[in-house]
């Protein structure tokens, strides 16, 4: 019994991806290089009708004191009529708003998009039955699912 516990979660193990291991990080692969992954989702997020408030190339900060970085960029968008609601149920809520998306790449060329779980969010601030985290979950799901289609 104890051999099929071990072989089952062995199993579990080796399919769960470990690129990172960031708490409440979704992240999903993008067969295009990061610069085009991090158009398509800015564009996601603008066709959506979220503003985008902006955009950190981290990357080209590294470069301004002489390191290099991959590249990784990050996203900042959002509007009042997702982030309002969640500061409603609890205001420190803020301090995660307005959401974030990061576009990067990893250390074998395998580019990256990663968002907060806002039901991570939720947890974090003790508003887990909040009504809006359903709804931003499913909006910051289908952005990344359209971003990284082909």
């Amino acid at each position: 019994m104890h051999i099929g516990r071990a072989v089952f979660t062995l199993i579990f193990l080796i399919s769960v991806p470990v690129s990172f291991a960031a708490e409440g990080l979704i992240a999903v692969k993008s067969p295009y290089n990061a610069e085009v992954t991090t158009r398509r989702l800015e564009q996601q997020v603008t066709d959506r009708g979220l503003k985008v408030f902006a955009r950190i190339d981290h990357a080209a900060g590294a470069a301004k004191i002489g390191t290099t970085l991959r590249p990784t960029v990050l996203l900042i968008f959002g509007n009042p009529e997702g982030g309002t609601p969640f500061m409603i149920c609890q205001q420190t809520v803020g301090i995660d708003l307005p959401l974030k998306a990061l576009v990067w790449t990893d250390a074998s060329a395998q580019v990256w998009l990663g968002y907060n779980d806002p039901a991570f969010i939720a947890e974090r601030h003790g508003v887990t039955a909040c009504p809006v985290v359903r709804k931003m979950q499913q909006i910051l799901k289908a952005i990344a699912h359209d971003t990284v289609a082909r």
